[in-house]
C-alpha cells in the first residue's frame, strides 16, 4: 500500500465510491482551471488551493491528500504548485 498512498488514504478514511468520484471530478475541473489560468499568465494560484481545501471531503486532510496525489502522479503540475504554496506559508492553509 505504500506505493499507492492516495488509495490508502481513501480506504483508511472510509471514502465511499461516490465521494471518490466527486473528488476526482472536482480535481479534473480544478486542474483544467489551473491550466487555463497558467496559460493566461496568472502566477498566483493560492485561490485554487483555498478552493481545494474548502471543497475537499471533510474526512480528508488537505496536506496529506496533496502529498498522496503527488506521490501517485495525479495532477503533477497542480500538486507541485499547491506544495510550493503550502511550503511558502506553512501555517496559513492547514486545516485545524
Amino acid at each position: 500500500m505504500d506505493e499507492y498512498p492516495f488509495i490508502k488514504l481513501i480506504i483508511e478514511n472510509n471514502i465511499t465510491f461516490e465521494e471518490y468520484k466527486e473528488l476526482m471530478a472536482f480535481l479534473h475541473k480544478l486542474n483544467r482551471e489551473f491550466a487555463e489560468q497558467k496559460e493566461e499568465g496568472l502566477m498566483d494560484f493560492t485561490i485554487l488551493l483555498v478552493r481545494f481545501a474548502g471543497m475537499l471531503n471533510e474526512k480528508l486532510n488537505p496536506d496529506q491528500t496533496i502529498e498522496a496525489l503527488k506521490k501517485e502522479g495525479y495532477f503533477p503540475s497542480l500538486m507541485d504548485t499547491f506544495i510550493e504554496i503550502i511550503e511558502r506559508d506553512e501555517s496559513k492553509y492547514k486545516r485545524g
